[in-house]
């Protein structure tokens, strides 16, 4: 009698509670190519891209990863970005369309102080991702502002670590709610754009410690994001993704990150380095990297045991996904209630700056106004490159009014449009591969006669002029965006010249993405209204703020400087260097050839925005903090409790005035011995946004922190250090706007940290 042999494929089918199973039967060269992405369309980068091993799954996402179907691991989708998913918005053969929403910028989002709204965009934009098919959102970004000509400050959240941290946990709790993931990043001090690829940023342990990890830490802890992405730049030498101390060290064992790190795209150099430090997966991939991990470990000079830790964090984020749990997703988000919540948020997050003779809001008889600048008719939604949306259509200035019942004047529209069309005529365009990544030039604005102004006065009940600036990946800003030009001021006061002379009112309407110049031209106009760029209904959400449909509650993030040089961190920044704007892949090592373009150093350290400007009594336009209403509002009976290790601050918040609104409370903390201590004058340790509040109503916040919040980092001894004595705690309506101070003695302590991240030279730091 024969024996039969049964046959079983004893090959494990990857699930949430076997990976170790899954890994042990991978071949070493299906965990290189897991870890390597899977390439990008049209991308060459100086190596063959390993475009084709997935098909486009989701056209336009930034990436994807190998599927492995033997071991039933499927390719996941991965795509930008922050203001909204990245896609494209048709499809060959395909009659439907896959547009999607633009939210506004991270700027404006963190403008409105409201963690709660912050994290409602964020489950909107999570939905869009999951019915769209996407699994890992790449975002939020948070670095900080360190300068105002940063190019992707708009994508960036503020000057200071704790609003960027708060916000950052409420966008990933709010997208990651939906089941898909989000990536923080970039991780970390990203704050230029030129030669971002090759810039070695020189950061003394302090400044990292207290100011660029502060908010990642922040995420980290309150929101658990499935993924961080690590930066392009060098950080005191080292690539970011090739940094053990900073991805394994920090991020994993002393925060406690349990997710996967991927590279920026085309991010790092040393493929065996990178494996080592923890940066789990290359986006978007080429072959040379497959090969490198295949070497390393059958040479000897990767552990597989590296690799294995690699894939098994790359797996753990795979079934999470909604791709690896067969979600259906629908293509079809509700984009008609995104589009309203874009709109109310882009309204909550603009800053009212001036407002003058009851400028503001509209009164019921204007009816009719004259519209100035160029993008007053062609509204700039938000910055350019990967913080870009493919959406359906951008709301004009024009056409938000028109909807409010506001007409424009035609003849003035009809110029603007031929001046605007002739300007383009004349543009070459740029045809390079990362063309539609580069930020937009905007057409020369235009003036006009004294006699045609006091025409248009004439027969218009208002002007509103708008200042439009672009700004995006690749490149900072050049001085001539955060300046107004001599034409813009001639405009202005033009305009305002010939309305008042007819008893109008003149309002400015910035559409912008970062801070710019206002001293020298804000005493012209009547009311100044920082819209910031407000996505795609931007132009009916400055309407809302307007005509009164809504109470401008925003503040400024940012401190807004009566020049960029101001800043004590313009001394140490490329302005108006032009360096080589393309890609470049495979650096070996930083360079110390040109100051500020192969590196950079933080000489600032701590003194970044408000922390310098108040410690250095220094002049400034607009504070950290600050942003009118159409209301009034009074503090009273502010105490402070203590329970342990926890203070609380709380205050009553009385709307004085004739309109319901919304009031933000911001709690800071001054050692009295500041200066001794070479510390700042004051810092943010919490921040409370009221209710609405009708004319007469009150509510009491209460805003609560750590005492170890009070400590600063001493890098001679890598401790945290509490120190002894008294400390004032400030409650604000902005940072020169104390309403109430409260003291409090705190006893000292040391909280040692592992001592990692040292600079590889000294750094020569500004003290007070």
């Amino acid at each position: 009698m024969a024996l039969g042999i049964a046959s079983c494929d004893s090959t494990p089918k990857l699930n949430e509670n076997n990976i170790d199973d899954v890994v042990a039967a991978m071949t070493l060269e299906e965990k290189a190519h897991l870890i390597v992405g899977t390439g990008m369309a049209g991308i060459n980068s100086g190596d063959s891209a390993v475009v084709g091993e997935t098909r486009s799954i989701v056209p336009g996402a930034a990436g994807t990863t190998y599927p492995i179907e033997r071991l039933g691991i499927p390719a996941v989708v991965l795509a930008d970005g922050p203001a909204g998913l990245r896609i494209s918005p048709t499809r060959d053969g395909d009659s439907a369309t896959y547009y999607c929403t633009h939210f506004p910028i991270g700027t404006m989002l963190a403008s409105t102080w409201n963690p709660a709204l912050v994290e409602q965009v964020g489950e909107a934009i999570g939905d869009e991702v999951l019915e769209y098919g996407v699994d890992v959102l790449l975002a939020p970004a948070l670095n900080i502002h360190r300068n105002p000509l940063c190019g992707r400050n708009f994508e960036y959240y503020s000057e200071d670590p704790l609003v960027s941290g708060k916000i950052a946990a409420a966008y990933v709790r709010g997208v990651q709610s939906k089941g898909v993931g989000t990536s923080i990043k970039h991780f970390a001090v990203n704050n230029q754009e030129t030669n971002r690829m090759a810039n070695d940023a020189q950061v003394s342990r302090r400044a990292l410690r207290e100011i660029y990890l502060k908010g990642f830490e922040t995420a980290v802890k309150e929101s658990e994001p499935w993924t961080v992405m690590s930066s392009y730049n060098y950080l005191n030498g080292t690539y970011t993704s090739e940094n053990p101390e900073l991805l394994t060290g920090l991020l994993r064992d002393e925060w406690g990150f349990k997710g996967m790190v991927m590279t920026d795209w085309f991010g790092g150099s040393d493929v065996v380095a990178q494996m080592k430090a923890g940066n789990d997966m290359l986006q978007p991939g080429y072959n040379a990297q497959y090969e490198a991990i295949v070497e390393g470990v059958r040479n000897g000079t990767l552990d597989e045991s590296v690799v294995d830790s690699n894939v098994k964090r790359i797996l753990a984020m795979i079934v999470r996904t909604p791709r690896f749990k067969g979600y259906e997703y629908s293509n079809s988000p509700d984009l008609a209630s995104h589009a309203a919540l874009t709109r109310s948020a882009a309204s909550e997050g603009m800053v009212l700056l001036k407002n003058e003779r009851k400028a503001l809001p509209l009164q019921s008889g204007i009816r009719n106004v004259a519209l100035y600048g160029c993008t007053s008719y062609d509204f700039i939604p938000g910055g350019t490159g990967s913080g870009n949306v493919n959406r359906a259509y951008t709301v004009s200035l024009l056409d938000g009014l028109k909807n409010a019942g506001i007409s424009a004047d035609t003849l003035l529209r009809d110029a603007y449009d031929a001046h605007v069309k002739s300007w383009r005529e004349k543009q070459q365009a740029d045809t390079g591969r990362f063309a539609a990544f580069m930020p937009v030039h905007l057409p020369d604005e235009c003036n006009f006669s004294a006699a045609d102004l006091a025409a248009q006065a004439k027969a218009s009940d208002a002007a509103i002029i708008t200042i439009g600036r672009g700004s995006g990946e690749f490149l900072d800003r050049e001085s001539s965006n955060f300046n107004i030009s001599d034409v813009n001021k001639a405009m202005i006061a033009d305009v305002s010249r010939a309305f008042h002379a007819a008893g109008k009112p003149v309002i400015v309407v910035m559409n912008i993405g970062g801070a710019v110049e206002t001293a020298s031209w804000s005493k012209n106009a009547d009311a100044i209204l920082c819209a910031w760029q407000g996505g795609q209904e931007g132009g009916n959400s400055v309407a809302d703020v307007l005509t009164g449909k809504t109470n401008p509650s925003g503040k400024l993030t940012m401190t807004f400087p009566v020049n960029f040089g101001d800043h004590a961190s313009t001394a140490n920044f490329p302005v108006d260097i032009k360096a080589e704007k393309d890609m470049t892949i495979g650096n070996k090592g930083p360079k110390y050839d040109r100051k500020l373009v192969d590196y950079t150093p933080y000489e600032e350290d701590i003194y970044v925005g408000y922390r310098f400007f108040d410690s250095f009594d220094r002049d400034v336009a607009y504070p950290f903090g600050y942003g009118m209403s159409y209301t009034t509002f009074a503090y009273d009976d502010a105490k402070v409790e203590r329970d342990g290790d926890k203070l609380t601050v709380s205050v009553t918040v009385t709307n004085t005035g004739d309109r319901p609104g919304k009031e933000i409370v911001q709690l800071y903390a001054s050692d009295t011995q500041a200066g001794e201590r070479n510390k700042p004058e004051k810092e943010l340790r919490g921040f409370a946004k009221t209710a609405e509040l009708a004319p007469g109503r009150s509510e009491t916040v209460s805003i609560s922190f750590d005492i170890n919040d009070l400590a600063s980092f001493d890098d001679t001894r890598s401790v945290w250090r509490r120190d002894a004595g008294r400390y004032d705690l400030l409650v604000g309506a902005s940072s020169r706007d104390i309403r109430a101070s409260l003291p409090v003695e705190i006893d000292g302590a040391e909280i040692p940290v592992p001592d990692i991240l040292a600079p590889k030279a000294e750094i020569n730091t500004l003290r007070r």
